[in-house]
């Protein structure tokens, strides 16, 4: 892991204001860096792209795998403009990221409209207890498809 750099910071701030000045979607920016260099810049396109997953840490780690060739970011930060919300952890841990680096935290996120504590909360629960119904449903194909992945030789693991 390297050094927090500010310039990196201040680019994914800037990032949030000119595209939310444009009216791309809400003021967050993203950045992936590996060895100090810039290899992708994110922009909250949830609006403009009416996409809610893109966030601008998944726009930022969509175009750097895309550039990399690779599902892996290990090796790589991210600097993003508000603590990550939930989806955006999660994709953060799943592209093994090595390091975030954030400006504006949840809280303050959530005095402007953006309150993802419910979310936070949701996770925490047993699946039937969340607020949108979550229901297993038995399925011997289901089963038989993930019975072929763990017996596939040749699979690519992540």
């Amino acid at each position: 892991m390297s050094k927090a750099n500010p310039s990196h910071m201040r680019r994914a701030v800037e990032l949030s204001r000119t595209h939310m000045k444009a009216g791309k979607g809400g003021p967050f920016g993203a950045l992936i860096v590996r060895g100090g260099e810039i290899i992708s810049e994110g922009h909250n396109k949830v609006t403009s792209a009416n996409d809610p997953t893109a966030h601008a840490e998944v726009v930022a780690i969509r175009e750097a795998c895309r550039k990399l060739g690779d599902f892996s970011l290990a090796g790589c930060e991210i600097y993003t403009s508000c603590e990550p919300c939930p989806m955006c952890l999660a994709a953060i841990y799943w592209a093994r990221l090595e390091a975030i680096y954030f400006a504006n935290d949840r809280s303050a996120a959530a005095r402007i409209g953006f309150d993802d504590d419910h979310i936070y909360r949701e996770i925490g629960l047993d699946p039937g207890e969340r607020s949108i119904p979550v229901i297993q449903m038995a399925c011997s194909e289901a089963a038989a498809v993930f019975d072929e992945w763990a017996n596939m030789p040749d699979k690519v693991a992540y």
